[in-house]
């Protein structure tokens, strides 16, 4: 293997873009739900709502943050390693970049100050507003990157000038370019279920606690509650994303089916393929080792008739095969995990059915160890859809080799090495404390302050707190004190 520019450039942004995704894969989840929390506060005023409400909006400007940071790093990188690809397609891809800063960044930047510190500065109408518009605004990001990604996957609405530049001919077409639907829902659903699964292990992990601990927990306490709400996410939202994704294998087999060749594992050009469930894709000797396989399966799963041929990899030059090793294994992953998360969520189900779910210590330690699955599962399908699509940075049309910034091997060598050790420290110490404030648990909140102008029993007169609280149903300050937002 050549480490050479093209290679290390390319190592250097799938580093920094494994760890950005991992936060907005959690956060965009998790304004969705601090906007159901709040709101079923506001329409039931039950405390514990509140309580969770204050709890996970604490992790959620820890990780908010943080994906913010990471995000940075990528648009300097198109500059620094990817100066080609943005001289050739700034014309297309530039304006859908700005109107991700246009819409959703204003949005969130307008609402995230309100939403974090504004408890006893707004009203609770106006603060369960800005908490729902930042949910929006995270949205909207999703789909403003998503469209940007997805024209890199399916190209149209473009045309090629004679300086080999790229210009929109089409804004619709680039925008709602054909793989856009399929893979906004699937990462939008990606991002609901790993909040969810997160939310779940730490509910699990708190009532195992309790468990060990000989605590008799009665009623529904706020560990309990979200617990069965992730469970009632899972049980729902885990079924649909195994249909949203094979929607979305279909558009790959129509538009990319060099891709679908390598996740498939197929290397011969046939009608009536088999289904690969396990082997090890040989690129030089154009084959798999240790195939374990179902005949006739393959053509069913892609959605074509049984006598249509699908490609194989020998369809293409080898300079255009992509490397099959990482789409092949990845979407086995994704796949596994997927069906694991389907499972804890049906289990759970009929737990809650029967009345049984917090009595099971069973089900609360698979909860538990489920808890990064999601996170495992994005990672595993961005590099499917990544690396599945070499050679090519826009498919079909630009090459990843002449998309790269003419920098010599050394300098993306040592800003490489820099990111690695940065990341280790400022990311895993981030994470850690993330980590920490989950395994301390939503604390109930502060008791309220006595009616303005009394005090305390026992309290001497001279030393009665003056009451400045407003005379609302505002939250008290159990908010995420001290926590700084950051915007995106």
């Amino acid at each position: 293997m050549d480490l050479d520019a093209l290679l290390l450039s390319r190592l250097q942004f799938a580093f920094t873009i494994a760890f950005h995704i991992l936060f907005p894969a959690f956060t965009i989840g998790l304004a969705a739900f601090l906007a159901v929390l709040e709101g079923l506060w506001l329409w039931t005023k039950r405390e514990a709502f509140k309580t969770l409400y204050l709890f996970w909006v604490k992790i959620f400007a820890l990780s908010f943050g943080m994906g913010v940071v990471s995000g940075v790093v990528l648009s300097y990188q198109f500059g620094t390693n990817w100066s080609e690809f943005i001289r050739l397609t700034g014309g297309v891809i530039g304006p859908l970049l700005a109107y991700e800063v246009l819409t959703a960044f204003f949005l969130e930047a307008s609402f995230l100050g309100v939403m974090l510190f504004g408890w006893k500065k707004v009203g609770p109408k106006l603060h369960f507003a800005s908490t729902v518009l930042v949910a929006v605004g995270t949205t909207i990001s999703a789909f403003w990157i998503l469209s940007a990604n997805s024209w890199m996957q399916t190209p149209q609405g473009f045309k090629i000038m004679a300086d080999g530049t790229f210009e929109a001919v089409d804004y619709m077409a680039v925008i709602f370019n054909p793989s856009l639907p399929s893979r906004l829902a699937h990462m939008l659903l990606a991002a609901f279920i790993t909040t969810g699964l997160v939310v779940g292990a730490a509910s699990a992990y708190r009532l195992l606690k309790e468990r060990a601990a000989g605590v008799k927990t009665e009623g529904w306490t706020e560990s309990r509650i979200s617990l069965v709400m992730a469970v009632g996410l899972l049980a729902v939202l885990a079924p649909l994303q195994l249909v949203v994704g094979h929607a979305s294998g279909e558009v790959t087999h129509k538009y990319q089916p060099s891709k679908t060749a390598a996740i498939e594992g197929y290397w011969e050009t046939r009608a009536d393929q088999p289904l690969h469930l396990f082997g090890i894709p040989d690129r030089e000797a154009q084959k798999n080792h240790f195939e374990v396989s179902i005949p006739g399966v393959g053509n069913l799963i892609q959605g074509v008739p049984k006598d249509e041929v699908i490609k194989g990899l020998d369809s293409w030059a080898r300079e255009d095969q992509p490397p099959p090793f990482i789409p092949f294994f990845g979407f086995r992953i994704m796949v596994g995990l997927g069906i694991l998360m389907i499972g804890l969520g049906l289990w759970g189900a009929v737990l809650i059915w029967r009345k049984r779910i917090f009595d099971s210590p069973w089900f609360l330690r698979f909860a538990v160890a489920m808890g990064p699955s999601g996170f495992i599962a994005v990672l595993a399908g961005w590099m499917v859809t990544e690396v599945g699509r070499q050679p090519w940075v826009v498919y079909g049309v630009l090459r990843t080799r002449d998309a790269v910034s003419p920098v010599i091997a050394s300098q993306v060598a040592t800003s490489l090495i820099a990111y690695i050790v940065v990341y280790s420290i400022v990311f895993t110490a981030g994470a850690i404390f993330i980590l920490r404030l989950m395994a301390e648990g939503p604390i109930a909140a502060k008791a309220e302050p006595p009616p303005r102008g009394q005090r305390p029993p026992g309290t001497p007169m001279a030393q009665a707190p003056e009451d400045t609280s407003p005379d609302d149903d505002t939250p008290d300050d159990t908010g995420p004190g001290g926590l700084r937002g950051a915007v995106s």
